[in-house]
């Protein structure tokens, strides 16, 4: 993850401002602020349950906001279509990959750039995701149900690449792989971001690889924003080392518990 950083630019690619989203009667974010500058990669740490793929949602258009307000490169997309938000820039790799399991590794990629006329920039663009992720390549023909659960987390990730996307939503891209898996999908975002100057906005449990990945980072608890801070300050904070890196501190282990409410400095 040594690759050179792409400039980051002071204005937000990405704005929420108090942005709450339900399911039913049940508010899963409650009044959500968070920008995401054009260039950087920025993650949302948090527990199950927290709102995090909730947030994805409401960006992406597949869930529509009770209150507040999404824009991205200054256009208000409060609750558009998700179509449309993807013609404007925006790709959403969910939460479980969700591949087309019945077609084929290219069909599936080929997908992704449904909104594209541009032929001579599609296949420039098949031939950067297969050198990102070669073994795509020689699976190309196979049925994407097929392919193990890290390949297919390559290939939601490539698919979302397919669209050319200003901005990336990435959720819980180590769900269910392994150590050295999720070691190697990280090394292939940060690469694009760095290769081609994609923002990504970072979903992830694994609060140790997404620091290290990203530049800013938001901490949710119980659908708010409780903390954020650029990820070099956020991992040196006491209530990210013990709560999300496992690194107990002794100094203040004894009068700081993790409690069903917690207060965060």
């Amino acid at each position: 993850m040594s690759a050179t950083p792409p400039p980051i630019s002071d204005l937000p690619v990405l704005r929420l401002l108090n942005v709450e989203s339900a399911y039913g009667p049940i508010k899963a974010i409650r009044g959500v602020s968070l920008q995401v500058r054009r260039g950087e990669i920025a993650t949302v740490l948090g527990s199950n349950g927290a709102g995090k793929t909730t947030i994805l949602k409401t960006i992406s258009g597949i869930l529509d906001p009770r209150k507040g307000s999404v824009e991205f490169k200054g256009e208000d997309i409060t609750a558009r279509d998700p179509a449309y938000i993807v013609q404007q820039g925006l790709s959403h790799v969910p939460e479980g990959r969700e591949v087309f399991p019945l077609l084929s590794v290219r069909d599936n990629l080929m997908m992704g750039a449904y909104t594209r006329s541009d032929s001579d920039g599609i296949a420039h663009d098949l031939e950067t995701v297969y050198r990102y992720f070669p073994i795509l390549r020689e699976r190309a023909a196979q049925d994407a149900g097929l392919l193990s659960g890290g390949q297919q987390q390559m290939l939601a990730i490539s698919r979302a690449l397919m669209a050319s996307p200003d901005l990336i939503l990435l959720d819980e891209p180590s769900l269910g792989l392994s150590p050295r898996l999720t070691k190697e999908i990280f090394e292939i975002v940060v690469r694009i971001n760095r290769e081609r100057g994609t923002t990504i906005l970072l979903v992830e449990q694994n609060a140790n690889m997404a620091l290290n990945a990203s530049d800013y980072g938001y901490v949710l608890e119980n659908g708010r924003i409780v903390m954020q801070d650029t990820c070099a300050h956020l991992r040196e904070k006491d209530d990210i080392k013990e709560f999300y890196l496992g690194l107990k501190n002794e100094g203040v282990r004894g009068e700081r518990r993790w409690k069903k409410k917690k207060t965060w400095r």
